[in-house]
């Protein structure tokens, strides 16, 4: 009930936080709202160590990849992108290293993922150089400084994906995700799209292997692995720490009674998650005769151009299924539930924005365009990838202008 003390006290509470947000951000309330506004704030904000003066400025790390969401996701795409630099140098903006077997097991020491940065008093994991040649891979350079990887342990690089892709996964009806679901391939056309089940027992839709069934759960998840910043969804008050690294896990964290116990609360997550799904992507080039091509190459048979959702079908172009790539995007580091080469099909709305931004295409960024990135399809795309490839050239780039208008 509105007049209950439950009800006033989460009033006085949201209150406090939009007082103390605004004041720290230095935003007013803007236009589009006060909610817009907060979650800009706190997607902007540069978090910093804790013990700090305020409570909703302090938890970062001990160890971490970076400071604020904003420092991965930016551009027109808000996603993962190249910056050219002085003398030619090529910055490489929202990318992290992730860890693992093939069976999703972690390092003992390292944990999930590498965090080349760390708080005063803590040693962080090691340096980490990623350089790119033109429209070559990305290459990756890692020295670690606690010691080598487990022998089983795998390296991949993974690019923060585009948030103006948000409001449309999460808008797909869960039943439309299931329906297209063939994981036997039971009408033996090579394609095996599988759902991944989520520990709630919901379809599994956000991140580059569909780990998380909604927006909060992987925006909880980014906070806690790159920022080390726990959450009602993400209770890790010290990110990524193992027991292998004392002093991380003996560094003095950033959580509050005033925040649900943790650093960030349910709260902050839910405006943060509000921001992001009012991101939208730029309305796709008019091309009857590209998608004409997507579709009888068979492209379109995954990356599906609309899904349904209760507002009626929505422009996403993607099945948001697990699927099999082969080897060539096997960088052997999988995840429970989802295997090494197994990759959620990736929404294509919103790629002339990261493109126009100077991003890159595929996890972990190996592709300048659309043709290298399709050339790189393997496994349940081995036979649109063939079909893409006997195509004229003309064809071929007609195709590639398509995917790149999108």
């Amino acid at each position: 009930m509105s007049g209950s003390p439950e009800a006033g006290r989460r009033r006085n509470s949201a209150g406090r936080l939009a007082a103390l947000l605004l004041a720290l951000a230095a935003v007013p309330a803007a236009a589009d709202g006060l909610e817009h506004a907060l979650g800009k704030a706190l997607f902007e904000r540069n978090w910093v160590a804790a013990p700090a003066s305020t409570d909703a400025a302090d938890g970062l790390g001990p160890l971490f990849a970076e400071r604020s969401c904003a420092a991965c996701h930016s551009g027109p795409a808000e996603a993962a992108r190249l910056v050219a630099g002085p003398n030619g140098a090529t910055h490489m903006r929202g990318f992290i290293l992730r860890l693992g077997d093939g069976n999703g097991a972690t390092d003992p020491v390292y944990g999930r993922q590498i965090q080349p940065r760390a708080v005063q008093g803590v040693r962080s994991e090691g340096r980490v150089t990623l350089t790119a040649d033109g429209a070559g891979p990305i290459a990756v350079d890692f020295e670690p400084a606690r010691g080598p990887l487990a022998p089983a342990i795998h390296v991949g690089l993974r690019q923060a994906p585009s948030l103006r892709t948000a409001a449309a996964i999460a808008a797909v009806d869960e039943a439309a995700i299931r329906a297209h679901a063939d994981p036997h391939d039971r009408d033996g056309d090579g394609i095996a799209g599988r759902v991944r089940e989520t520990a709630d027992g919901r379809a599994g839709r956000f991140g580059w292997k569909a780990a998380f069934a909604d927006l909060d759960g992987q925006i909880a998840d980014a906070f806690a692995f790159d920022m080390g910043l726990s959450s009602p969804r993400a209770p890790l008050p010290h990110g990524d720490c193992t027991a292998a690294e004392p002093d991380c896990l003996a560094a003095p964290t950033g959580e509050s009674a005033a925040f649900d116990g943790r650093e960030i609360s349910a709260e902050m997550l839910r405006l943060v998650s509000a921001y992001v799904a009012g991101l939208k992507p730029p309305a796709p080039r008019p091309d009857a005769a590209g998608a004409a091509l997507f579709a009888s190459t068979g492209c379109s048979a995954c990356h599906v151009p609309a899904m349904p959702s209760k507002d009626g079908p929505v422009l996403i172009y993607s099945d948001l299924l697990l699927h099999h790539l082969g080897a060539g995007l096997n960088d052997g580091v999988g995840e429970p539930g989802a295997a090494a080469a197994e990759w959620r099909t990736a929404p294509l709305i919103a790629l002339s924005a990261r493109l126009a931004g100077g991003g890159r295409l595929l996890h972990d960024g190996r592709a300048a365009d659309a043709d290298a990135a399709i050339r790189a399809h393997g496994g349940e795309a081995e036979a649109a990838r063939s079909r893409y490839l006997d195509l004229s050239a003309a064809d071929r780039a007609a195709l590639a202008r398509f995917v790149e208008g999108l």
